[in-house]
């Protein structure tokens, strides 16, 4: 019996290690990188720390519960669209180099270009969000927009290497209409080996602040989040941003459960034009690490946002919640505070100069 355990334990190890040496995995940091992410104040005990102590779930929750209730629970008939979502495929080789533009590409993939500089956030263009094809699929009318479509960008931006926000096969596919990076701690190995030079990299950790073309500014800021492509966690960092042009300030929120760092940010570096704000794939039990519909709220009014735009929703199921829950949920909540929240469809350009926005609520169409 012993020499079939042990067996199965090497047949496991080697599976296992077979699995995760793929390209879209990733690589560990070593050498220089690894060297700067030791120094960091936020890298303890061979990880990267929160600012508060986050739990992975909240008091009364177990992981045998949670997972107990993702496989078996009865699930909301409406976790998925049942009809397409309601998009727009916009040209975004088409904007004019003077046009302040947001366009949401769905989940927490968008493009800004302002002051004449183009930025791709988080870009998740392949039509599912984890390693494998066959997990995590796109809802349909949600994944219109692919790499091709993509024009020459400035700067692509990575808040954290999590496969719903670096997705490999996007990554690599518009890899020769990049010219720099901007990624946290660690991340940096991962698109090395993808491809990317070191040179291209703009690779920091919270507090730092990097001076882009055009006079705009890029200051890394903390978030309450975790990170990992692999079974460890946490051996790159995640972070916000705060990005500061000439004449507008945006606050990149990328994931976060609400903490302190949000009035922190709010106080330091706002008001904000616009906030964009991690809004959907939530559920009770991942509260530190993720934000509730309130949370958004409430974190919007900390960084003193004169406008939320809420992403990380209508793409992928990943929580049990409707899929248009936390869209329903964060208007309600904004009315009732008088803020103003902007959501426009999946490809629909923001105009960032405009005072007002007025959008159709099109998640309602079911």
């Amino acid at each position: 019996m012993i020499y079939v355990l042990i067996s199965l334990t090497v047949v496991f190890v080697l599976l296992y290690f077979t699995i995760t040496g793929q390209e879209v995995f990733g690589s560990e940091a070593k050498g220089e990188r690894l060297l700067k992410m030791q120094r960091s104040r936020y890298y303890k005990n061979k990880q990267f720390q929160n600012i508060s102590h986050t739990p992975a779930l909240a008091e009364g929750y177990s992981m045998p519960k949670v997972m107990f209730n993702f496989l078996f629970n009865k699930k909301d008939p409406h976790l998925k669209p049942l009809s397409n979502i309601p998009s727009i495929h916009t040209d975004l080789k088409s904007f004019s180099k003077d046009q302040n533009i947001f366009v949401w590409l769905g989940h927490s993939s968008y493009f800004i270009q302002t002051n004449g500089v183009s930025f791709l956030v988080d870009p998740v263009l392949s039509s599912y969000g984890s390693p494998f094809k066959f997990f995590n699929k796109a809802f349909s009318g949600a994944d219109i927009f692919k790499p091709e479509d993509i024009p020459v960008i400035d700067y692509l931006v990575i808040t954290h290497d999590h496969y719903d926000h670096l997705d490999y096969p996007t990554v690599k596919a518009i890899k020769d209409r990049v010219e720099k990076v901007i990624l946290p701690l660690g991340v940096g190995a991962h698109l090395e080996r993808w491809g990317y030079k070191p040179g291209q990299l703009i690779e920091e950790e919270w507090e730092t602040e990097v001076n882009l073309k055009n006079n705009i500014k890029i200051i890394f800021t903390p978030a309450r989040h975790f990170s990992g492509r692999k079974m460890r966690r946490n051996a790159t960092l995640w972070t916000s941003y705060v990005l500061k042009t000439p004449t507008k300030k945006l606050f990149l929120g990328g994931d976060s459960g609400y903490d302190t760092h949000f009035k922190m940010i709010g106080d330091k570096y706002g008001p904000f034009d616009y906030a964009i704000i991690e809004n959907g794939q939530y559920n009770e039990a991942w509260r530190y690490i993720h934000a509730l519909p309130e949370d958004v709220i409430q974190a919007s009014i900390d960084v003193r946002a004169k406008n939320i735009i809420p992403v990380h929703s209508s793409k992928f199921a990943l929580a049990l919640h409707a899929w248009n829950e936390p869209l329903k949920k964060v208007t309600s909540l904004a009315e009732s505070k008088n803020l103003s929240v902007v959501l426009p469809m999946i490809g629909q350009p923001v105009d960032l100069n405009t005072a007002e926005h007025h959008f159709e609520k099109w998640w309602e169409f079911e």
